[in-house]
């Protein structure tokens, strides 16, 4: 079966092809992304600008002419948080439910974390036992954990890479005093949370999805050797947090050369830096390894076999 998910998020529009059926696991044919980063087309009360309703509209056209292209039988179609929490946005989706005649599942936050969980439990088994996940997007932090196939708790906090370098590093390059206020912003933000986590189980593994952290990962980690010589990636805390002082003193247009830095993520990485260290520091996580699967193969892996959302 032929399923595409259109992810439309706080920074891209992501159109993810695959072939998938119940219990087989899904095979990426096609992705397709347009990146948009919607916090900077935030207005001061909330709503998302005529330009930026304009770019997502366009984005997800390109979408859905690509979804027919690619002969998709269903289009399962997201939105998060951007989408979620703008005060205009029951108007933005009914014209994104316009352009691709369909109607839009705006996922919440707990729900996001519930599928990221569920693609991450799947790509790493039974045997990682009790998994601690970390998953970064533009507008939202999403934490989970537990021992099963969907977490024990699942969080949701407004620690998004592209909200924080909006709301509190807009200087470019924001400086320490900038990012000593992110910081201190999210170990309070994320206090209540941590608190909650310590009283569920010690995770056995701790793990991160999203390109952001894959992209830290790619800058400040390492390589191990998994099953069949495969490499993992893995992020250390105190590497992470090394790197801060340097990324906070270079120019967006300046990070692009670093290491895993791709010129969609030049703009927001300190942010996301800043909050991922917090939050390891936070749930007392020294380490965490890289998940290839995030929330666009959890929701193809629970519609194969639901058949249904």
């Amino acid at each position: 079966m032929r399923l595409g998910v259109l992810d439309i998020g706080s920074n891209t529009v992501h159109l993810l092809v695959a072939n998938a059926e119940p219990g087989g696991r899904p095979l990426a044919t096609t992705s397709e992304k347009s990146t948009l980063r919607l916090m900077r087309y935030l207005t001061p009360d909330g709503s998302i600008s005529d330009e930026g309703v304009e770019l997502i509209i366009a984005a997800v056209r390109r979408a859905k002419a690509v979804a027919e292209k690619e002969n998709v039988s269903e289009l399962l179609a997201t939105a998060t948080s951007a989408i979620r929490e703008a005060t205009n946005g029951p108007e933005v989706i009914a014209l994104i439910e316009q352009a691709i005649d369909q109607q839009l599942q705006v996922l919440g936050g707990s729900e996001e974390a519930r599928f990221t969980f569920l693609a991450v439990r799947r790509w790493f088994g039974w045997s990682a036992g009790q998994i601690l996940l970390f998953d970064i997007g533009g507008g939202s932090l999403e934490i989970a954990g537990g021992a099963d196939e969907l977490p024990q708790l699942a969080e949701s906090v407004p620690l998004g890479a592209g909200r924080m370098t909006v709301e509190y590093l807009p200087q470019d390059p924001p400086g320490d005093d900038a990012i000593e206020r992110l910081a201190h912003h999210s170990e309070e933000t994320l206090a209540a949370v941590a608190a909650r986590f310590g009283r569920i189980p010690s995770p056995d593994h701790v793990v991160g999805s999203s390109k952001t952290i894959r992209s830290l990962a790619r800058l400040v980690g390492y390589k191990r050797s998994g099953w069949g010589g495969a490499a993992r990636w893995m992020l250390p805390q105190q590497e992470l947090e090394s790197w801060i002082p340097v990324l906070a003193r270079i120019p967006a247009a300046s990070r692009q050369e670093l290491p895993g830095i791709t010129p969609e993520r030049t703009f927001q990485i300190t942010a996301g830096a800043v909050v991922l260290n917090e939050a390891m520091k936070a749930l007392d996580a020294s380490e965490l390894e890289v998940s290839p699967w995030a929330l666009r193969e959890g929701i193809l892996l629970r519609y194969s076999e639901d058949m249904g959302w």
